[in-house]
């Protein structure tokens, strides 16, 4: 195995893995919508997930652990990511924001301000804001 193909593998397992934890809010209420279907499918184009890995995680999405990214921006755009499935079907459930919470805390996130960070990256996403600058609102949140 060529460095290359190290590198590669781990990789696509962090992307598969991500993909995963974005399946687990979708199927949080037990169904995927047209809207959150379509959103998975962009986001695996994206993530370069092969449709062969699209319909394994699908089956066993439990299975992938939440990978959480060393850099506090990665953390954000899987944050946002994830924020943007929950309001995919364009209606918010207690489970969808329980389950986002708890996402929120295996990406990294404090315990502490779970709550809060995810009520803001909601507010956000459901506000339209685009990547860039939902990363400059929650950083500034701290200041």
């Amino acid at each position: 195995m060529s460095i290359a193909d190290f590198f590669d593998s781990g990789f696509q397992k962090r992307n598969q893995d991500h993909f995963a934890a974005i399946v687990r809010v979708a199927m949080s209420d037990g169904v995927i919508t047209d809207d959150e279907k379509a959103f998975l499918d962009r986001l695996a184009r994206k993530l370069v997930i092969s449709e062969g890995d699209y319909k394994e995680i699908l089956k066993d999405y439990k299975s992938h652990p939440i990978n959480p990214p060393t850099s506090y921006d990665r953390r954000l755009e899987r944050l946002y990511d994830l924020a943007r499935m929950v309001y995919a079907d364009h209606e918010l459930g207690d489970d969808q924001t329980a389950m986002l919470e708890r996402l929120g805390i295996g990406l990294g996130f404090s315990p502490v301000n779970i709550t809060y960070i995810v009520d803001k990256a909601l507010k956000l996403v459901h506000a339209g804001v685009d990547e860039d600058n939902f990363i400059d609102e929650i950083k500034n949140m701290n200041r």
